[in-house]
C-alpha cells in the first residue's frame, strides 16, 4: 500500500492490501452498519470490536441526550452505565449466559468507554468468531437495561469510582484534563462523577441508548482470521436476529468535525493534599487535534522528551538527579482539542524542582532543538515499537476502529513508517516552541499546596 487510504462515507465497498500481505475490505450494509476486517496470513486468532462513536464529551445536562426530543433528563453518567449494563443480559441471554459463552472458549471480552466512542471487543479463535459476532451483536442490538440490574451496577460503578479516587495517579489525571480544556466537555472525567452516577436515572441512560446505539452508528471492526464475506453476512444475520429492522435503509453518520476548538483553561494550578509518600505531578498544555498534520512530529517529540529510558526526562530527572521513579511526556488528540503533559512522581519536598525541571526540559527543545542521534533513535524506537505492537490482532482491530471513526482514513505500517521518517529535527523544535507557548496548567495529588508551583505559572 501505498499512502493512506480514505474511506468516505459514500462508497459501499473498499478493498486493498495492507503491509505485511494483509487485506483490509470495509463493506457498508444499507442500514448504515459499516463493517472492516483486516485479514493477517497465518493468524489462529481473531479480535473483533463494535463501536459507537458516542463517548463521554456527548453527554449533557441540557436535559436532551444527543439526537433526542427535549424534555429529558440529564445524560451524565450514561455512557459509562451503558458499557456495564450491556453485559447484564438481553432476551435471549442472562448476564451469565453472556460470560459462559466466552468463558467456555477460552475467550477474552470486555469492553472501554472513552471520551468520544465505546467498544465493545472479544478475542477468540478463529472458529469462535461467528460466535462472538453473534453475543455481542444481541448485547448491542437488544440489551434489557433491566431496572433491578441498574440498579445493582449503579453500586458497582460507584465502586469503581472509589477505586479510581484511591489512585492518585487517576486523580492527578482527572484534574489535570479539567484544568487544561476547561469547560469544553472533554474535560469531564470517562467514567462521570459519583453524584452524576447517584443521580442517573434508567430513562435518561436509556434515552442515551436508543439515540445512539441504533445501525448507523455502528461500526464493526475484525482483524487477525477472518473471512470478509462470511463476516458480513454472520453480521447480518446476528443483527437480524436480535432485533434491528433488515429492511432498515440509512446512511451511516457523519464523522466529528476536525476544526479546533476554542479553548480555555479552567486552572492554572490544581492541588489535591492528600497525605501519601509521593506527590504526583502533571504540567502541560493544550495539544493537537488528531488531525493536525504535525500529530506524526507529535510522536517524535514526546519519544525525545519523555518516551522512554533515553529520552529527556528520564535521563535528567532519574538517572542524574534521582528524583523520581516514574517520568514521562505524553500527547492525548480528539477531533476538535488535545492535551500534552509531563508527569512525575516524587517527594513532595521536591514537587517544586522537579516541576521546573519537566517545564525546562520542554523549553530547552524549544530552544536548542534535537540532535541528529536523539531523532535517530526516536525513529527506531517509534517503528519498531509501531511493528510490535502490530504483531497483536487487538492494535489492529483497534486501529481500524479510530481510522473510520476519527479520520475517515486508513494508514498502515509502511506509511506509518514512512511518515515518522519524514519528521525533521526543524519541525520538532517548532513544535516544542509552539507547546511551550501555550497557556501551561500544574495539577498535583499528595502533600503540596498550590504555593510548590505558583513558579512555574506566574
Amino acid at each position: 500500500m501505498n499512502g493512506a487510504v480514505d474511506l468516505p462515507l459514500d462508497a459501499a465497498e473498499i478493498s486493498f492490501a495492507a503491509s505485511g500481505d494483509a487485506r483490509v475490505r470495509r463493506s457498508i450494509l444499507p442500514s448504515g452498519v459499516r463493517i472492516l476486517s483486516e485479514s493477517v496470513p497465518g493468524s489462529r486468532t481473531a479480535t473483533i470490536g463494535y463501536w459507537v462513536a458516542v463517548g463521554s464529551r456527548d453527554e449533557t445536562d441540557a436535559r436532551k441526550p444527543r439526537g433526542s426530543a427535549p424534555g429529558h433528563p440529564s445524560s451524565f453518567g450514561s455512557t459509562h452505565f451503558l458499557e456495564h449494563l450491556l453485559f447484564k443480559g438481553t432476551e435471549k441471554r442472562s448476564a451469565f449466559d453472556i460470560a459462559i459463552a466466552f468463558d467456555s472458549v477460552g475467550g477474552e471480552h470486555n469492553a472501554m468507554t472513552a471520551k468520544e466512542y465505546t467498544c465493545y471487543y472479544a478475542k477468540i479463535q478463529d472458529r469462535d468468531l461467528p460466535m462472538a459476532v453473534e453475543v455481542i451483536a444481541d448485547m448491542l442490538a437488544s440489551s434489557l437495561l433491566d431496572a433491578d440490574e441498574f440498579e445493582n451496577e449503579r453500586g458497582v460503578i460507584l465502586e469503581e469510582l472509589s477505586m479510581a479516587e484511591d489512585d492518585p495517579s487517576d486523580v492527578v489525571n482527572e484534574r489535570f484534563f479539567e484544568a487544561v480544556l476547561g469547560s469544553h466537555p472533554l474535560g469531564r472525567p470517562i467514567g462521570g462523577s459519583p453524584e452524576t452516577i447517584r443521580a442517573a436515572t434508567r430513562d435518561a441512560v436509556f434515552e442515551h441508548y436508543r439515540a445512539n446505539y441504533r445501525p448507523q452508528d455502528l461500526v464493526i471492526t475484525v482483524a487477525g482470521a477472518v473471512d470478509h464475506d462470511r463476516l458480513v453476512a454472520d453480521v447480518t444475520k446476528a443483527l437480524a436476529a436480535a432485533g434491528w429492522d433488515p429492511e432498515l435503509t440509512a446512511a451511516p453518520v457523519a464523522r466529528r468535525g476536525t476544526a479546533a476548538a476554542s479553548i480555555e483553561r479552567a486552572n492554572a494550578i490544581v492541588t489535591v493534599r492528600r497525605p501519601i509518600e509521593q506527590a504526583n505531578i502533571l504540567v502541560g498544555v493544550p495539544g493537537l487535534t488528531a488531525s493536525d498534520e504535525r500529530r506524526v512530529t507529535m510522536s517524535v517529540l514526546n519519544s525525545i522528551l519523555g518516551g522512554g529510558m533515553s529520552s529527556r526526562l528520564f535521563q535528567e530527572i532519574r538517572e542524574k538527579r534521582g528524583l523520581a521513579y516514574s517520568v514521562y511526556s505524553f500527547s492525548a488528540s480528539y477531533s476538535d482539542a488535545g492535551v500534552f503533559g509531563l508527569y512525575a512522581g516524587c517527594a513532595p519536598a521536591k514537587a517544586t524542582q522537579v516541576s521546573e525541571l519537566m517545564l525546562a526540559e520542554l523549553h530547552r527543545l524549544a530552544d536548542g532543538g534535537v540532535t541528529d542521534d536523539e531523532m535517530r533513535r526516536a525513529v527506531g524506537q517509534l517503528s519498531g515499537g509501531a511493528a510490535i505492537a502490530l504483531e497483536d490482532s487487538d492494535t489492529r482491530m483497534s486501529r481500524l476502529g479510530r481510522s473510520e471513526i476519527t479520520l475517515g482514513e486508513f494508514v498502515d505500517l509502511d506509511e506509518s513508517l514512512r511518515r515518522v521518517a519524514l519528521v525533521t529535527a526543524d519541525g520538532v523544535r517548532d513544535l516544542a516552541a509552539d507547546l511551550a507557548s501555550r497557556d501551561i496548567s500544574v495539577a498535583a495529588v499528595g502533600a503540596v499546596d498550590d504555593d510548590a508551583f505558583s513558579a512555574l505559572v506566574s
